[in-house]
């Protein structure tokens, strides 16, 4: 019986240890086809700041993905093994890594990468983590090798995009893009470190963007976006957007100086604050100050006596591992005396020259108060959240005379355009990295909301003496959004991305305006206003070196509150924009990247408010269709050629044939040049601009005049110090920068004329620079 027992009891463990066996077999079976990750960190080898959209993907595997705004990067998925992993960034060195990775488990990685000179045999014509990015290579190239020199060259490295300025260099650029003359920003929408450039029903016009706020050596980075096609961006982002992002460090403090004709002088420091000590944590941290001043006389009979300065400090600091905060303020001024636009009969018949003013007391002044601060914190999940508030205070007062004595014969028509403004804002994002089954997806939630509470004025002057009142009063004006922008890798190929923006406006506007009979009727109303925009994109990686892409969307423009609230332009707040594009980003060599693309676009309606007259016009829907090439080639280590082709066709809708042209459309413009550039010792750069004339107005009766000029950069670079030249029109060109059919009267004359306006281009200038490093 005890033999028995014994027996039993054996064979009972005998079973559970083969169950124990089994179990552990089958549990190490499992967990050898369980998928392996990688997650890590990549950061600057100097100064260990964390680098965000760097590439990063497995040599030999299709997909990857990018860092996100905290450097942090995670590949899912993945079959145990052994890997080679590529990371690179336009100006860093390319690095690969080997790494192993086991079933069941993601591993942890820190890298670092070193700055090197660019090579276009490592830029990568994909974008995993924000595929919208019209030519993201090709505008990370341009911001390494174009030469700076002013705000304004900061909007030129927009591929396609002209300027051309009318009042003054205290004014905001006239922007041409895409087909459109954009006023000052009326169809492309602005933005600097998240903060917004365009003003909403601004003095002077819709959308205005003045841009000159910005310190052009402290810009780092520029994102292109063309077309509505991207969720985060709303108002204004109809042709496209510009995103510019501000140094995160200094590499080294410096101090420059230039001189040129025309009384030109300026200053420059830029001053790294911290070096290797702490401030708020003891993870990377940088902080800085910018100053410049700036002074000319400019090539006018009529002097300039332009000034202009701009302050700027800035904080980014590493709190913990998961957390980063920046922070901003800055400071603006400028003051200028203008000879504005003038007809070309004055000239003509010897009443001024080309560079002269028929009203020297045109100018104005400008400043503006900037604050912003950004948290972003890591999250579970691979998620990160981004918060940001800014608040900026604007003041504009503005002289300028367009029609001379048309309206009143005695004194003139000189009007004064003031703007009062306080603006407000926050914008929000969640960002996380997804599986959908076997699939990445990059998920991204924006909620956002923006005030813009200002007193404007529109007045009558005489030499900057006010007689009258146009229109005055308080406006009101706010912006709530709200997205969701998905992204998933359909095939290991197809990408598609879709999204969509809910946008909810509010115009409010409390004030008067004159009437014709001296006495002043009531500019007063609130209209709300909303706008849903969907998005649908697709990209299609042919090879590594080929990506096809269709993209479409729905986007808008808002319109003046002061248009808004009179009831007439109530149904057309908000008209809507429909585009949509197909082309390609290709290497056909190593060296040459290559963008191109179709692309169309409808607006339901341009309808805007003239800042000049106080008055609303509408031309009805429009349409408008082109297609645009950019080339960016590497000849040598050191030499580059770049060029930019652009073709558009836009007509009124409504309008008859023969009166359907839409005024200063520009049909074809063209950008160029050859680069030698030289980490040290000497750099070079001569490039070429071309615009073709076009209609000045619907019936193509006025042209306003095309031009062709060469411009030229050369310095001389030493660890500790670089001299510096720039020529401006080195052709001595006569061409107009600024161009209008206006109609006009010149005192003496009994009746208005309609004919060609201008702001005469500037002729040769030639700029001395010399910087000092520490």
């Amino acid at each position: 019986m005890h033999v028995t027992y014994s027996l039993r009891f054996l064979e009972r463990r005998w079973r559970a240890l083969v169950l124990l066996v089994s179990t552990l077999f089958t549990l190490q079976t499992a967990a050898a086809q369980r998928p392996a990750g990688l997650r890590g960190t990549v950061a600057d080898s100097l100064s260990g700041r964390p680098l965000a959209g760097v590439s990063v993907g497995l040599v030999g595997q299709p997909g990857g993905t990018d860092t996100d705004a905290l450097g942090q990067f995670r590949l899912a998925g993945l079959a145990p093994g052994t890997y080679q992993l590529r990371l690179g960034a336009l100006g860093y060195r390319l690095k690969t890594r080997g790494v192993v990775v086991v079933a069941g488990e993601t591993r942890g990685l820190a890298i670092t990468l070193a700055t090197t000179s660019l090579n276009l045999a490592e830029v990568t014509v994909s974008q995993p983590r924000d595929p919208n990015q019209t030519l993201a290579a090709i505008s990370h190239i341009d911001q390494t090798l174009r030469p700076l020199n002013s705000a304004q060259d900061l909007l030129r490295l927009v591929p396609g995009l002209f300027i051309a300025q009318h009042a003054g260099g205290g004014k905001a650029e006239q922007i041409f893009v895409r087909g459109f003359d954009a006023d000052h920003g009326t169809d492309f929408s602005v933005t600097i470190d998240g903060l917004p450039v365009n003003m909403v029903s601004h003095a002077h016009g819709q959308g205005y963007a003045d841009f000159h706020f910005v310190i052009p050596e402290t810009v780092e980075q520029l994102k292109v976006y063309k077309g509505p096609y991207t969720a985060r961006f709303g108002d204004f982002a109809t042709a496209g957007a510009g995103e510019f992002s501000t140094k995160t460090s200094l590499d080294r403090s410096q101090v420059k100086l230039e001189v040129g004709r025309f009384d030109t002088r300026r200053a420059l420091v830029l001053l790294d604050l911290l070096g290797s000590h702490h401030l708020l944590s003891k993870k990377a941290e940088s902080a800085y100050a910018a100053a410049e001043y700036n002074f000319t006389n400019s090539y006018f009979d009529n002097p300039q006596h332009f000034k202009r300065f701009n302050g700027m400090l800035k904080y980014t600091g590493q709190l913990t591992d998961n957390t980063s905060l920046t922070l901003l303020g800055s400071h603006f001024n400028s003051r200028w005396d203008a000879s504005g636009q003038v007809p070309e009969r004055a000239v003509a018949e010897g009443i001024i020259s080309r560079f002269g003013s028929l009203d020297p007391s045109e100018g104005g002044s400008t400043n503006r108060t900037n604050a912003y601060a950004v948290l972003a914190t890591a999250l579970p999940h691979d998620a990160v959240l981004r918060q940001q508030v800014y608040y900026s205070r604007y003041n504009f007062n503005l002289y300028s005379n367009f029609t001379f004595f048309k309206n009143d014969p005695v004194n003139g028509d000189e009007i004064d355009q003031t703007d009062h403004r306080n603006l407000y804002g926050y914008t929000g994002t969640y960002d996380r990295d997804n599986r959908l089954g076997s699939r990445n997806l990059h998920s991204t939630f924006g909620l956002g909301t923006r005030i813009d509470d200002s007193a404007l004025g529109l007045r009558h002057a005489v030499q900057r003496q006010v007689l009258d009142t146009v229109s005055t009063g308080r406006l009101y004006e706010q912006n709530s959004n709200a997205y969701l922008d998905e992204t998933l890798e359909l095939t290991d190929r197809l990408t598609v991305n879709a999204a969509v923006r809910a946008d909810l406006f509010v115009f409010q506007f409390r004030g008067q305006r004159a009437d014709s009979a001296g006495g002043f009727l009531p500019l007063s109303g609130r209209v709300t206003r909303g706008r849903v925009s969907p998005k649908l994109n697709f990209y299609y990686q042919l090879s590594p070196a080929v990506q096809l892409f269709a993209r479409s969307g729905l986007g808008f423009h808002s319109n003046d509150a002061r248009a808004v609230v009179q009831g007439s332009g109530a149904f057309n707040a908000l008209p809507r924009a429909l585009g949509y594009e197909g082309g390609s980003t290709f290497k056909p060599v190593p060296s040459l990247v290559v963008n191109a693309a179709f692309w169309a676009l409808h607006l339901q309606d341009e309808l805007v408010y003239s800042g000049d007259e106080g008055t609303t016009e509408s031309v009805g829907p429009t349409q408008r269709f082109g297609f645009d090439v950019s080339g960016r080639y590497q000849l040598t280590g050191r030499v580059f050629f770049d060029a930019d082709f652009n073709f558009s066709h836009g007509r009124l809708v409504d309008a008859p044939a023969g009166e359907n042209y839409i005024p200063l459309a520009p049909t074809f413009t063209s950008i160029g040049g050859i680069t030698l550039k030289n980490p040290n010792g000497l750099s070079a750069s001569l490039r070429y601009r071309y615009i073709d004339s076009r209609p000045a107005q619907e019936d193509n009766a006025i042209r306003a005049r095309g031009y062709f000029l060469v411009d030229a950069v050369a310095s001389y670079t030493q660890p500790r110090f670089q001299l510096g030249a720039t020529v401006e029109n080195l052709l001595n060109v006569k061409w107009n920068e600024a161009q209008f059919a206006t109609d006009s009267q010149l005192r003496g004359e009994t009746t208005s004329v309609n004919e060609l306006n201008f702001t005469p281009g500037t002729p040769f200038y030639l700029k001395l620079n010399a910087s000092v490093f520490f």
